[in-house]
């Protein structure tokens, strides 16, 4: 149905405003099992992946654009009995906190998360994941929709993110990640990282990227036999912005992995480090 709002503090907006409180998004976003989709080509992807709307927000110019996924979502142009708020382009700014380009967005149902494991052995057609990357606390949503935007683009099957991570589907890891956060398969995998040993059991060949003195350079571990071997698994855990992998995390580890570096820089930011070992470690 469509519904035009002039008001912020319309009661049925309440799923969109305050958008820039991290804190109280945190806590509303989890109460209300939702997220936030931004713009309308993160939207086409999310509604794609089979993910459900809550609701549309949208400048009227810009409806035209967004029909045709609120007709794929709900069976209806108007989004029959989904509603389609339309409001003028100040008072979606108000509500976001920026000038949307090409403005739209929507509330969406969060999806359960699966068991990890089950996740993994479901993947390529049920021979299980081959290419996994594991998030250890991030706390920064850029990184995390920077990671998960590369982990599509070079042929990762599966992220798995600890507790402590920050979530993939806040609105700022979605609008980073470009919508890539509902095509790569995720789920959190908890009791990290005693839950490494599940990853061994299941065949995965874990290589923590730290600097550890200890460390190989990723290009000698990408040409270890149990990594270039036609049925390779291969778990990568990428550790939180500044401090990095907890020391128990490379303990437990089957490799400590090292990106060698010129110029005198000692690493990478978390999002390129992983792109790049994404990349060495793609499937040939």
């Amino acid at each position: 149905m469509i519904v035009r709002v002039a008001d912020l503090a319309d009661p049925r907006l309440e799923d969109y405003t305050r958008l820039n409180d991290v804190n109280l998004r945190k806590h509303l976003e989890a109460e209300r099992g939702l997220y936030m989709a931004e713009s309308t080509k993160v939207i086409m992807r999310a509604i794609q992946e089979g993910h459900v709307p809550r609701s549309f927000l949208a400048v009227e110019k810009w409806l035209a654009d967004l029909e045709p996924w609120i007709e794929k979502a709900t069976g209806a142009r108007d989004g029959g009995e989904v509603p389609v708020f339309l409001a003028d382009e100040e008072l979606l700014k108000d509500i976001v906190g920026y000038n949307m380009h090409r403005g739209s967005m929507a509330a969406m149902h969060r999806p359960p998360l699966e068991e990890p494991f089950e996740l993994l052995s479901r993947l390529r057609g049920g021979e299980g994941a081959r290419r996994v990357v594991v998030l250890e606390a991030l706390v920064d949503h850029t990184n995390v929709g920077a990671i998960f935007r590369s982990a599509a683009a070079l042929g990762v099957d599966a992220i798995l993110v600890t507790d402590d991570c920050a979530d993939p589907l806040y609105r700022r890891s979605v609008r980073v990640s470009m919508g890539t956060v509902f095509q790569v398969p995720w789920t959190r995998i908890s009791s990290w990282p005693a839950s490494m040993e599940r990853l061994r059991e299941a065949g995965y060949v874990t290589a923590a990227l730290a600097l550890d003195e200890d460390a190989i350079a990723l290009d000698v571990f990408s040409a270890l036999p149990e990594v270039v071997c036609d049925d390779s698994k291969v778990a990568v855990v990428m550790g939180t912005e500044g401090d990095g992998l907890k020391a128990r995390t490379i303990a437990e580890a089957d490799h400590a992995v090292i990106i060698p570096m010129a110029g005198h820089v000692d690493s990478l930011n978390v999002a390129a480090a992983t792109a790049v070992t994404c990349w060495e470690l793609r499937l040939r």
